[in-house]
């Protein structure tokens, strides 16, 4: 294979992850005006997102046997090109029936995308060169979820919500064609069959797990009869599931996955970083809204530099892999990490541009110094007939991860608000001197004093909420710096030295 059709295969990948990656934040910002173009309720248009991001959870662990029966060429294009029609028919829908069947289709092919794109770059690129070509396509992964708000809300201001779903079909067309001309062919292994009890338990708890996330906040989490039953269902799908793996003869997801020592500490890793990764976007962008007042737009511009310090870590880090010991990188970007989380737990809403923005173009650094060393390092000692199933184990983890930490923040930011928020009530007595030299503007007796009172009040808890957020956000990201101390040195350095 030559340079110029592996180096045309890597983009044409990382296009369909970036495809992909968009659309797993990109019509959030849009849900309030499909809601009256489809006629739909609030409790019904979440739906849009629910059966996204359920059928991709589902659909990513079977990806490893689908590639090995039928081709990881046939089913990469056939993917991509099943999930650029799915988006330009999300686009067209009338109905909130049809766009919740769209999106559904929309994340059973968009599923696939990522795992067999890492897994065809890891292949086609020689130990030596994965660093730099894997630096490349992680931009799409990374930059994906990071720019989708920003990209979402001025699509759906400046032309039309449609246009969050049309934006896919350029980048589509130039990856689907890409794939079709250049892409190597493999043999497929036609002998295979499918572990559907495996599949069916597993389909259960992931499904489960991801309505019961995404609609728990909604309806109250263990007060709703409706979590509490996908909550047990998931629990016991995967109790079954681990049951059937280790005593069937042939699982979908082969044990000898699970024997490598580096891989397992890369899962760990993975899944802490999926939880802060798309979590700190989701608190970020409310945050500069709600109690800073920027604009839509003006939040947007202000939380750019996060993807500009992921692009530029993105572009330095892979480079370094090759020179030095990929740990040492893992480990710092995890500390830096730490450490970007650590300052945001000191801001309040007068913190200024200049702050955040360096904060957030070091934390996309960090980011950067995180993913991409992570990506080789999982792979470095798995057989390569696994590669392809270690892929969608590792993007299945790291996906679980992400709804789990959306879903946790969310309920702790609203949990703490609200309990601040009668913490510091309390301290509303008619002996508060401060209260006192408010004079009427602050009286409670009167409903414009009350309101303003409990307007303050409100502000305050939810600064108070941030702050235990982004605390949350850096317990949960220590497990990915330790992770890093079960790794074995990895063997790029000794194939540069021969080399």
């Amino acid at each position: 294979m030559s340079s110029a059709s592996r180096n045309t295969v890597m983009v044409c990948c990382m296009l369909a992850t970036l495809m992909q990656a968009l659309d797993s934040t990109i019509a959030n910002v849009a849900l309030p005006y499909m809601q009256g173009s489809l006629s739909a309720s609030y409790d019904q248009i979440t739906w849009v997102l629910t059966s996204y991001v359920a059928t991709m959870a589902i659909s990513v662990a079977p990806v490893g046997w689908l590639a090995a029966r039928f081709g990881r060429r046939r089913l990469l294009i056939a993917c991509t090109f099943g999930f650029t029609c799915a988006s330009m028919l999300c686009g067209v829908c009338n109905s909130l029936t049809a766009m919740v069947l769209c999106r559904a289709l929309q994340g059973a092919f968009g599923a696939a995308l990522v795992p067999l794109s890492q897994s065809t770059i890891l292949d086609i690129f020689t130990p030596a060169q994965r660093s730099a070509a894997m630096s490349i396509w992680g931009m799409g992964a990374m930059i994906g979820p990071i720019l989708g708000p920003t990209l979402g809300g001025y699509l759906t201001a400046a032309l039309n919500w449609r246009y969050v779903f049309f934006v896919n079909l350029p980048v589509g067309i130039v990856a689907l064609v890409g794939l079709i001309l250049f892409m190597p062919r493999e043999e497929a292994s036609r002998e295979l069959r499918f572990d559907w009890t495996g599949f069916a338990v597993l389909a259960l708890a992931l499904g489960a797990l991801q309505i019961g996330l995404d609609r728990g906040e909604e309806l109250d989490w263990m007060s709703s009869t409706t979590i509490i039953t996908c909550l047990v269902l998931s629990m016991l799908g995967f109790y079954l599931f681990t049951v059937h793996m280790l005593t069937c003869e042939t699982p979908f997801i082969p044990r000898a996955v699970f024997a490598d020592r580096t891989f397992n500490a890369a899962l760990v890793g993975g899944f802490s970083i999926g939880m802060t990764l798309l979590a700190s976007s989701a608190l970020l962008a409310p945050f500069l809204e709600t109690l800073s007042n920027y604009q839509v737009a003006e939040a947007g511009l202000v939380m750019s530099p996060r993807g500009f310090g992921t692009i530029l870590g993105t572009l330095i880090f892979g480079r370094l892999m090759n020179r030095m010991d990929g740990r040492i990188i893992l480990m710092a970007g995890n500390i830096v990490m730490l450490g970007t989380f650590w300052s945001m737990t000191g801001w309040t809403p007068d913190v200024s541009v200049w702050v955040i923005g360096v904060t957030l173009t070091i934390q996309g650094g960090a980011i950067a110094a995180v993913f991409t060393p992570l990506q080789l390092l999982a792979f470095d000692t798995l057989p390569v007939a696994l590669r392809t199933q270690g892929a969608s184990v590792f993007y299945l983890v790291r996906t679980v991860g992400s709804a789990i930490g959306i879903s946790l923040t969310s309920a702790l930011l609203d949990r703490t608000a609200q309990a601040e928020h009668a913490v510091l009530a309390g301290y509303i007595t008619p002996f508060s001197r401060p209260l006192q030299s408010a004079g009427a503007l602050l009286d409670p007796a009167n409903a414009q004093g009350a309101a303003l009172l409990n307007g303050m009040i409100d502000t305050q808890s939810q600064i108070i909420a941030y702050v235990d957020d982004y605390k949350f956000l850096l317990l949960i990201s220590v497990p990915a710096a330790l992770s890093v101390l079960l790794m074995q040195k990895p063997r790029n350095m000794r194939v540069v030295a021969a080399e």
